[in-house]
């Protein structure tokens, strides 16, 4: 089986690919490990990436979907993959499609991990990171025993700048922005699988298999 994992920062997106993985026994293609190996093995389109990050800038499209190509010519993906982080952008979704055409793969599906975004805001700026021990709580789901105090050497708990509610709503609006067209894409072609990620884990997964069979 051959899928998509998309979900807005907060929503359990790469908990789910992990279990995901294997249960359907399918490689999973992070677009970040994927960049790590091809530089590392120094593959033509790592090379080219690895140019455009010594120099501080962003990869182009054109390399990203290059390095895509070449993970999925790979025989671990032969018996199917989640591809995760990738695409992000319209123009990305289109190249990936030439790109598996040429390939002969077939895409049987794209989930999308759909969590409300008051329940995303409570989950991203819930965070609280300890002063002395760098350990990392929640006050919803992994609170100290005593309020903002860390529980094994009772360091001062705070939460990073990039928690704090505006740094979570840009980062939202960002991820909305550049994926509505993408959300708008695959349902056109019939190949969107819209689950809650608003439920227990276990349960988001049951959800995820029953919509692949459908």
């Amino acid at each position: 089986m051959n899928l998509l994992i998309m979900g807005p920062p907060g929503a359990g997106k790469g908990t789910q690919a992990e279990v995901l993985v294997k249960e359907l026994s399918i490689t999973h293609i992070s677009t970040g490990d994927m960049f790590r190996s091809a530089i590392k093995e120094g593959t033509e389109m790592g090379k080219k990436a690895k140019e455009y990050m010594d120099q501080g800038g962003l990869v182009p499209d054109e390399v990203v979907v290059g390095m895509v190509k070449e993970r999925l010519a790979m025989p671990d993906c032969a018996k199917g993959f989640l591809l995760d982080g990738f695409p992000r952008t319209l123009p990305q979704a289109e190249a990936l499609d030439e790109t598996l055409k040429a390939l002969a793969i077939k895409l049987d599906g794209v989930i999308n991990i759909d969590v409300p975004r008051e329940k995303l805001l409570a989950r991203l700026t819930g965070r609280r990171i300890c002063r002395g021990c760098g350990a990392s709580y929640h006050v919803l789901f992994n609170p100290p025993k005593s309020e903002g105090k860390c529980n094994s050497c009772e360091g001062e708990l705070y939460q990073r700048s990039d928690d704090n509610e505006e740094a979570v709503s840009n980062r939202l609006d960002v991820y909305e922005s550049q994926t509505q067209p993408l959300i708008d894409y695959y349902v056109k072609v019939n190949l969107l699988k819209n689950i809650n990620g608003d439920q227990d884990i276990k349960k988001v997964l049951d959800d995820v298999l029953v919509s692949l069979k459908g």
